[in-house]
């Protein structure tokens, strides 16, 4: 009887457990395969072409692009005047073609990668081909013998130069091919040049002259002795020209500044050609450079102990928040005729940024060889704005280019930070268009040139991004903005035109779509690439006026579908003060099981200069699609300040917090869709960043330890103190003080991540390269020291010979990343010492 007894009450246990367990959702297994599969090398065999990128020609309203699909690539030319679109030639003639001159087997769908040069009035298109045939090398060039220590009675000879013993290497076919005709003709069978001369040459936009940097100054040669430099720049018989004598490291006129070269091969290369930036005047008159003086800027350091038989320093200037001592900025103006200079009249006493306006470059142009860099205005003029170190006052400023003289023109102030972009300037320079934010909303102010404000062009509650054309004789401005449309999306980007005066807006490529366009120099017609996350990509021409001339493109997403592939799901929650809209998007894995609980991951990016929110189809899947295969719903999301494409107010929310502000954001969006979808697991939330994100998702973790339970920290700048001042003092905020004797001091204080490392309770990951000049791994290391000193558990990885993106060894951060979630959020740790996912994939050629 109590044998009956107890297997009653045990099966009613047992089934009453039973039950209990059948109702609750179990946790997904880890699915690295998967994850695997979707790996960049992967990928690039399934997606191709995903936006038209039109090379527009200076003729006509023409382009041509390149377009990839499963298919192969295929190369088209528009005439958007005759709404044509035709193949720029036929790949199985082409095929043919090559195979018949080069004697290598080409086909339709595997042509080699072409790169265009347009000649004969864009007639023909040249290029070059590599054929897999061995002949000797040229050898231009004679290596020179140095015969200083040879004696004059010696019985060697004593001749200069030695020939270099041929070498094998791949013949190389310089092709052109008439639009249209039936056949190439072979130009010649030179390789193209190295074009070394690029890495150091400024050359003047007629050509006269060439100015670079040497020994830290200013050197000049014409352009004979250039053309001998082009041909061998090791001729002896070149003549260069020293212009400046004072210049000296850090202090110099062009060069490098050390920053990524190490110690040795600074000192190396000062004596070589060197790269000088600067602005060239229309007439080629007038070369304008603006100098830095960092000498008094304190130095950092970086060793990198993978490169070469003994570790190298790297040493460089890198100013830090707070610190009293600031770049010191001048401007020459060097006439060419004269080789005279004179500077432009600044207050170098002031702490203060300049920037030079420059001659928006024409489209037509991109693909030149020589496309000099050009001062804004045309008739004598340097247009330039300065800003103040704590960014809140902006000055827009001319200087006249023979005197020197100054005069401001435009004065902006605000209470956070003043942002910018390029000046406007048209109708033979008497007006200008100005972007302020001044309103609380980006928009264009005409302005005359004397600094006189004519009108507000733009105006309501959107986001003007950037002019991309005036049509003067229309007085019609076409711009690129965001949140016209209040029924989409504020981030989607279109373009749009207005009248100067005001009147007239209107959308020139609506729909529910983000779009990318790039506009013909003529302001005639522009492509479109539209798509959202959850839409294939599409590419369209249309006219000025909006109207669609022609369709181009549309993705071929077939070979990803075939996989599996699901798009992403974007959503719109509030922030955590029940008002603000926060948008965000939804990866699950593609397996996904309503009936599981998955754990929540967020990728975070704080910005202010950006969000981590795709807005377009994409195929860097890496940090999210890629994620959420493991096994995780991966979600990405803005927050209060953050992005700038928003209102001014949600863009500077988090000025003077920087390490707090968006972190209440993360949470409650986090609850809000755990409340919407239950097959998300709230007590199972991780967090990872790299950069600015691997600040977030740390400070996450110490200001939310109840919520946050793991996280993967990359290159976080976890103490904003070392980080780099434009990014601190600008988002973050730097108060000026004044003493007694009038001097300036400059106060900052941010909070740090290491201040709160006796808060962890999650399981924490740092990462960090140890050659990151960008985010110093000092941040890094210093958030290690207090989690030691806290007496934490932590992983710690150092990624050896690495830089801020971590290069070669991304796809390694990946799979440290997948542990550690795996292992703390699923429940399962890779053990084995291998990470197959990697081997897997990889040739193994010995």
């Amino acid at each position: 009887m109590k044998n009956l007894l107890f297997l009653l009450i045990f099966g009613l246990t047992f089934n009453f457990s039973f039950s209990q367990d059948d109702s609750k959702k179990s946790t997904p297994t880890p699915n690295y395969r998967a994850a695997a599969k979707y790996s960049p090398t992967n990928l690039a065999k399934l997606v191709h072409s995903t936006s038209v990128r039109p090379h527009w020609l200076k003729n006509g309203n023409r382009f041509w692009y390149q377009y990839k699909t499963t298919d192969g690539s295929k190369y088209y030319i528009v005439d958007a005047d005759n709404r044509t679109k035709k193949e720029l030639f036929d790949n199985e003639k082409m095929a043919k073609w090559l195979t018949e001159i080069t004697k290598d087997p080409y086909d339709a769908q595997h042509l080699p990668k072409f790169d265009f040069e347009f000649v004969k009035n864009e007639t023909a298109i040249r290029f070059y081909v590599t054929s897999t045939e061995k002949v000797d090398e040229e050898n231009d060039e004679e290596d020179n013998v140095d015969g200083e220590n040879i004696k004059e009675n010696d019985s060697i000879k004593t001749d200069t130069k030695k020939k270099k013993k041929a070498k094998k290497v791949n013949k190389v076919y310089h092709f052109e091919y008439r639009l249209g005709s039936n056949g190439l003709t072979v130009i010649d069978n030179k390789k193209k040049g190295k074009e070394k001369w690029k890495k150091w040459a400024n050359i003047a936009p007629d050509s006269s002259v060439v100015l670079f940097s040497k020994n830290y100054n200013l050197y000049w040669m014409d352009k004979e002795n250039f053309l001998k430099a082009v041909k061998n720049e090791k001729d002896t018989t070149i003549v260069e020209n020293k212009w400046t004598e004072d210049g000296e490291l850090y202090y110099s006129y062009g060069g490098s500044s050390g920053r990524g070269e190490t110690n040795e091969t600074m000192k190396k290369n000062k004596d070589k050609r060197q790269s000088v930036r600067g602005i060239w005047s229309h007439d080629s008159k007038k070369f304008v450079f603006q100098r830095t003086d960092s000498r008094h800027i304190d130095e950092l350091w970086v060793i990198n102990t993978t490169s070469g038989k003994r570790p190298t320093l790297e040493t460089y200037k890198y100013h830090m928040p707070g610190e009293d001592e600031y770049y010191k900025t001048e401007l020459h103006v060097f006439d060419i005729p004269s080789k005279t200079n004179i500077q432009v009249q600044l207050d170098t006493v002031k702490q203060q940024s300049i920037q030079v306006y420059r001659a928006p470059r024409k489209k037509s142009t991109y693909d030149d060889d020589f496309s000099p860099s050009l001062l804004l205005s045309k008739q004598g003029k340097i247009y330039f704005n300065t800003i103040s170190r704590d960014r809140k006052k902006l000055d827009i400023c001319v200087a006249d280019i023979n005197t020197g003289e100054v005069k401001v023109l435009i004065e902006e102030r605000f209470n956070t930070y003043i942002e910018s972009r390029p000046l406007v300037l048209f109708n033979n320079e008497t007006e200008m268009l100005h972007w302020a934010e001044r309103s609380g909303w980006a928009h264009y102010y005409l302005y005359d040139t004397e600094g006189n404000l004519k009108n507000q062009v733009t105006s309501g509650s959107y986001h003007v991004e950037e002019a991309i054309g005036v049509d003067e004789k229309t007085r019609t401005l076409y711009f690129t903005a965001h949140g016209v449309n209040k029924d989409i999306d504020p981030y989607y980007e279109q373009l749009h035109k207005i009248n100067l005066n005001g009147s007239g807006l209107k959308t020139l490529n609506p729909g529910d779509y983000n779009t990318s366009t790039s506009m013909a120099d003529s302001n005639s017609y522009f492509v479109s690439n539209y798509s959202r996350v959850n839409t294939v990509p599409k590419s369209e021409l249309r006219s000025s006026t909006g109207k669609l001339v022609m369709d181009l493109e549309e993705a071929d997403l077939s070979q990803l579908m075939a996989t599996g592939y699901k798009f992403p799901e974007p959503f719109k929650m509030k922030a955590d003060d029940g008002i603000t809209d926060i948008y965000g998007v939804m990866y699950k894995p593609f397996d996904f099981d309503e009936n599981k609980s998955y754990p929540l991951l967020e990728y975070v990016y704080p910005g202010p200069q950006t969000e981590a929110v795709n807005k377009s189809f994409s195929v860097r899947m890496d940090r999210l699609d890629r994620m959420a295969q493991v096994g995780f719903i991966v979600v990405t999301m803005g927050n209060r300040g953050g992005h700038p494409d928003r209102s001014k107010w949600y863009h500077n929310y988090g000025y003077g917090n920087l390490r707090d502000y968006g972190l209440a954001d993360k949470r409650h969006v986090a609850e809000q869709l755990a409340d919407q979808y239950d097959f998300i697991d709230i007590e199972k939330v991780g967090i990872y960043g790299h950069s600015g994100g691997g600040f977030m998702s740390t400070a996450a973790m110490l200001v939310y330890p109840d919520f946050f339970k793991a996280a993967v920290s990359s290159a976080g700048n976890h103490d904003n103190n070392i980080y780099n001042s434009w990014w601190s003092e600008t988002h973050h905020g730097v108060e000026e003080e004044m003493d007694d004797d009038g001097n300036v001091k400059y106060k900052y204080m941010i909070d740090t991540n290491q201040a709160l490392a006796n808060n962890l309770k999650g399981n924490l990951m740092l990462i960090t390269g140890d050659v990151d000049n960008n985010v110093h791994p000092g941040g890094t290391i210093r958030m290690a020291n207090a989690l030691i000193k806290a007496n934490k558990r932590f992983d710690f990885m150092l990624m050896p010979g690495q830089r801020h993106s971590f290069g070669n060894m991304t796809e390694y951060s990946f799979w440290l990343r997948a542990d550690h979630f795996s292992k703390h959020l699923l429940g399962v740790e890779a053990t084995e010492v291998d990470i197959t996912e990697i081997n897997r994939d990889q040739p193994k050629t010995k």
